[in-house]
């Protein structure tokens, strides 16, 4: 046995051993902590990227740990979708712990990069299991490691937005067990290709039984993505947490639309009888939704962190527009769009703090406040951002969007995604106006500001960030191609099972 056989085992493993080696560490040699995460990150990295040359061809890659055979054993299977997830995960995950240390708040707490270390590991897992039992194993861990960072530095602010955060996640944690009780009771597997292949077969009487299932999982899946009307608890969470960790935050409610992507084709695809795409009649709704209250949040937020929150929720929708159509197109412009706005939420996470670093305290609140020595270059990353999330060129945001607008116009219901999108757009475009204006522009001449930094290196990370989103932009073609690929291949869940569960499966 090779390295290369347990490739995919790696993103999970690493983040494994890395966590308790930091907390073994962390008192007595800082650094050596420091260094031991930061390794750990680009080990992530490179396994992610290995795996995705893997998948490029369209190899699916079974794991079964204990080499237990599927569906009796854990098994993890890392396709292109996943091997997309996990490169932008270890990405984001590097550039997140660069800012933190870069900006010292990962010394605000003993146990911060074991917590970080454990937030990948959920996250990766989360990415490769074939399993729903261990999704929800996966999505406890990535929670549990999130409330810690959630609280990181303290203050009453963040311990309020805690408790919400820890309160909504715990119901949806308690509804996901209700409705893996009910699919085990009905289909007597939790292996997802297995699940996919037995739904068909359920009988009559219990098809109501199942659609039920199916919707409490489709609910909590929405609770974690923060789709509206289960978005309350996000802008609150996001916008007080350590910057470093909204940053990370990000990615977290792509998890909730992953699983959506993953779970609907696989189990309650085509075959599925009459739980067959059973969020479609309000999936597409509640995105519209989502997208207006998201983007109007950032046209009526008063502090760039509060903006990046909102704008969260409103990409949420619009990614949620592109998913819910189930098509190969659709759903390409979605991964693609996916990328793109999960970068660029956190580069304006990354900018609002470093905006805050000078201006004492104002902090990143949209009123004029004192003028800080590299106001220029601050705010031209704060304009580069808000152009990321709200997508307009020359940034990936705007391909992003028109590829979701070509594949909205072949759906019925093409005039309302349209008129969200190109609406939503535009609000997005006067909010960070007004809000960027007061604090890049206007000055308080009578206010006093901190000392200017002594490095400037904390804008490096934002910068890493909107670096990433150009050449996103730059090689959109390929990108773009990949993404359609990886949507084809979610699309056919029978070569998955086939992967999954052997030559036999259907």
């Amino acid at each position: 046995m090779t390295l290369a056989d347990h490739l995919t085992i790696l993103p999970i493993a690493i983040p494994a051993l890395a966590a308790p080696a930091c907390v073994l560490v962390m008192r007595r040699r800082r650094r050596l902590g420091m260094a031991i995460s930061a390794l750990s990150c680009l080990l992530m990295l490179a396994a992610a990227l290995a795996l995705l040359a893997r998948a490029m061809d369209g190899t699916i890659t079974a794991y079964a740990l204990g080499d237990w055979p599927a569906p009796f054993g854990i098994v993890l299977v890392a396709d292109r979708l996943a091997a997309i997830m996990l490169v932008l995960t270890a990405t984001l995950g590097l550039i997140a712990l660069a800012h933190a240390i870069i900006t010292r708040a990962d010394r605000k707490g003993w146990h911060f990069h074991a917590l970080f270390q454990f937030q990948l590991m959920g996250l990766n897992g989360a990415f490769l299991t074939g399993d729903l039992f261990n999704l929800f194993v996966f999505f406890e861990v990535l929670l549990i490691a999130s409330y810690g960072l959630m609280l990181h530095g303290q203050g009453p602010a963040r311990l309020k937005a805690g408790v919400q955060y820890v309160v909504a996640n715990l119901v949806g944690s308690a509804l996901f067990l209700i409705a893996l009780g009910l699919l085990y009771a009905l289909t007597g597997t939790l292996n997802m290709a297995d699940m996919g292949a037995r739904v068909a077969a359920i009988a009559p009487a219990d098809q109501g039984l199942l659609r039920i299932a199916a919707l409490l999982l489709v609910s909590v899946f929405a609770l974690k993505a923060a789709l509206a009307p289960l978005h309350l608890w996000l802008v609150r969470t996001y916008a007080v947490a350590t910057p470093a960790v909204a940053a990370l935050f990000a990615i977290m409610t792509k998890v909730g639309v992953y699983a959506l992507i993953r779970v609907v084709p696989q189990v309650f695809g085509e075959s599925a009888g009459a739980a067959a795409f059973v969020p479609a009649p309000w999936l597409w709704p509640a995105a519209l939704v989502s997208a207006v209250i998201g983007f109007a949040g950032v046209f009526v937020a008063r502090a760039l962190a509060e903006q990046a929150a909102f704008a969260v929720i409103g990409s949420t929708g619009t990614l949620l527009i592109a998913v819910s159509g189930w098509q190969v197109a659709s759903l390409g412009a979605g991964l693609f769009y996916l990328v793109h706005s999960t970068l660029a939420a956190a580069a304006l996470f990354l900018v609002a703090d470093v905006a805050a670093r000078r201006r004492g305290a104002f902090a990143d609140s949209a009123a004029p406040g004192p003028a800080f020595a590299d106001r220029a270059g601050v705010g031209l990353a704060f304009l580069l951002a808000g152009i990321g999330v709200a997508g307009l060129p020359p940034l990936s945001g705007f391909l992003g969007k028109l590829m979701i607008l070509k594949a909205a116009a072949a759906q019925p219901q093409w005039g309302w995604a349209w008129g969200v999108i190109l609406g939503t757009t535009l609000i997005a475009v006067i909010g960070f106006a007004r809000v960027g204006s007061a604090v890049f522009w206007k000055t308080a001449p009578e206010a006093e500001g901190p000392p200017a930094p002594a490095s400037r290196a904390d804008l490096i990370t934002p910068a890493l960030a909107l670096a990433l989103l150009g050449a996103l932009a730059a090689g959109a073609g390929w990108a773009s191609a990949l993404a359609e690929d990886a949507a084809r291949q979610v699309l056919d869940p029978a070569a998955s099972a086939r992967a999954v569960l052997g030559r036999g499966a259907p």
